[in-house]
């Protein structure tokens, strides 16, 4: 058992009051007892008319932007619909549908290429984020899972290719995009602060957050201790902080390069009941992972990349609804194992040996299946699951049987 689960951290965070000598920024009034921060409390009186006109501001300066470019859109589709052919009804289609996938699009990847040499990078990435949608990025390290998300954050500058979110370029609008942007990096390096509250409080203080309900939410879930100094954190109580720092933002855009990485199974379960419920709150999700389990257990669909390319992007309701299943049966005798193979059954494996098949069978057709089995003496059998890291691995072997052609 973990410290945090053994000795449960009562942060009082909901019952206390603000101190009077407590100091005050953005908006948040800060209170300290036993080295644990109140960042609930919140000056009532901190909302003067000049800082709430420039909140206000700053809040819905991105919010303004985008509706611009949905107007330019918008009105781009019009005008390409009035030109068209009025006969051409295939063609109004088609300008209708590219209109509604542009503006239900939240990332936007076309052609991006960065090259560090050597074959090392990234190289003509494209695929798009649709909003609600959580996107699952698979790939071992070195893949350029990092790279790519750097690019969608406007950390790194392409040498080729667009990356776009909300409509807006990632290298020329990075600030406007960090307004609705919730972010963990993949590699932690907090400032230099003494505690995890400290760090939570700061991080309250730059975005002027004023309602901490939902931070507290988090970090009891988490069974974070953020009274902890920062500097002798272990990975696992470092990542929950970062974790807890992104999540309070509440904003529309979850980012998360390896988000489980340091933390333990249970905590694991955990986090990715959060980011259910998140996806359930209409939140978009871009969440790199080297577990193919967790993306398939969250995902909506997942884009395998390997050296730097995009190996193949596959909808996950596709992987778990194949329309057939798989079973492996093994006969306690020849005789049976023999007559059962006379069966019109498609049989994928044979292993005479172990007097065992693996029948490949329709899923409506599984009752029959399991009826003609009664005619048999049979040891066991078991259903073979198919799953995301078996689809992959299907996928690159056949990438390498054509080249080998």
């Amino acid at each position: 058992m973990s410290k945090e689960k053994d000795n449960p951290i009562n942060t009082g965070l909901e019952n206390m009051e603000p101190n009077e000598t407590s100091q005050e920024a953005s908006g948040i009034s800060v209170a300290k007892t036993n080295d644990v921060a109140d960042i609930n409390s919140v000056d009532q009186n901190a909302n003067s008319g000049e800082n709430h006109k420039r909140k206000t501001a700053e809040k819905t300066a991105p919010a303004n932007v985008a509706s611009i470019n949905l107007n330019n859109a918008e009105q781009e589709i019009q005008a390409n619909i009035a030109s068209a052919d009025a006969t051409d009804t295939n063609a109004k289609a088609k300008i209708l549908a590219s209109g509604a996938g542009a503006q239900n699009t939240v990332i936007e990847i076309k052609d991006l290429t960065k090259d560090y040499g050597g074959g090392r990078g990234i190289f003509d990435l494209n695929f798009e984020v649709r909003k609600g949608e959580t996107f699952g990025f698979v790939g071992t390290n070195g893949s350029g899972k990092t790279t790519t998300i750097r690019h969608i954050m406007g950390f790194l500058r392409q040498d080729k290719g667009e990356v776009k979110v909300n409509g807006l370029d990632a290298w020329k609008h990075s600030c406007e995009i960090k307004e609705n942007v919730e972010y963990v990096p993949g590699e932690i390096a907090f400032p230099d602060l003494p505690t995890g509250t400290e760090f939570l409080r700061s991080q309250a203080e730059l975005l002027g957050l004023k309602d901490m309900s939902y931070a507290n939410k988090i970090i009891e879930r988490l069974q974070l201790d953020p009274s902890a100094n920062l500097k002798r954190m272990s990975k696992g109580m470092k990542q929950k902080t970062a974790l807890v720092a992104a999540l309070m933002a509440d904003k529309e855009i979850l980012i998360l390069d390896e988000p489980t990485t340091g933390l333990d199974p249970l905590m694991r379960i955990t986090f990715l009941d959060i980011l259910r419920e998140e996806k359930e709150r209409g939140k978009t999700i871009f969440m790199s992972s080297q577990m193919f389990d967790e993306l398939e257990g969250l995902c909506d669909r997942v884009a395998m990349i390997l050296n730097g390319h995009i190996i193949d992007i596959v909808e996950v309701s596709k992987i778990k609804n194949r329309g057939f299943r798989t079973f492996k049966v093994e006969f306690t005798n020849p005789t049976d194992y023999k007559n059962f193979k006379r069966r019109k059954f498609e049989i994928v494996r044979d292993q005479e040996k172990y007097n065992q098949v693996t029948v490949k069978v329709d899923s409506e057709n599984v009752n029959e299946l399991f009826k003609a089995l009664t005619h048999y003496d049979v040891k066991f059998i078991s259903e073979v699951k198919y799953n995301l890291e078996k689809y992959f691995r299907e996928v690159l072997l056949r990438q390498k049987e054509e080249k080998n052609v």
